[in-house]
């Protein structure tokens, strides 16, 4: 048995490269600005948590305004994009700017919280807990509602950097 070497630290890039190996559904995360305006980001820092009771964890930039935005509402929802809505994950990927929502149909859903049109499934949150998780925030929803498009539309898929697809559907 080898002893760890507690010193050696993991650089970022590393990391981040290791962990490109691990294929993830894409999301938007949307909630509502301390001016009323709708603010979201893109996402793959999202997992079921609980079912009994239904929570679910999204890890956020400490530096994200839509962070902030949850943490003013209280309320956030997760929208799972579909291998057709890129361009949605690409708008709001957008570092340090304000996703543009010209164009983006979305409507309020019972949290409050925009809820993208089209998407594969909508889980409506309300804070339950917030950790810190080192450069991150850890918040954990409480779901409140959900809904699915139940349309066979493939998922979006993020790997090793760039969006792949899967080849099949599951069956029904």
């Amino acid at each position: 048995m080898t002893a760890l070497d507690e010193t050696r630290e993991v650089s970022a890039a590393a990391l981040r490269d290791a962990m490109g190996h691990f294929a993830t559904g894409v999301t938007v995360v949307t909630s509502v600005g301390a001016n009323g305006e709708p603010v979201g980001t893109t996402a793959n820092a999202v997992s079921s948590l609980s079912l009994d009771p239904p929570l679910v964890l999204v890890c956020f930039d400490l530096g994200s305004s839509t962070l902030r935005a949850i943490r003013g509402h209280g309320a956030f929802a997760v929208n799972v994009l579909g291998h057709r809505q890129r361009h949605l994950s690409a708008n709001f990927a957008r570092r340090g700017l304000c996703a543009a929502w010209d164009g983006v149909r979305h409507r309020r859903g019972l949290t409050g919280s925009p809820r993208l049109d089209g998407v594969l499934a909508v889980v409506e949150c309300t804070v339950e807990h917030a950790l810190p998780g080192g450069d991150h925030e850890i918040v954990v929803g409480r779901v409140r509602h959900v809904e699915t498009s139940g349309d066979g539309t493939r998922p979006l898929v993020f790997w090793r950097g760039s969006y792949a697809s899967l080849g099949e559907q599951p069956p029904a």
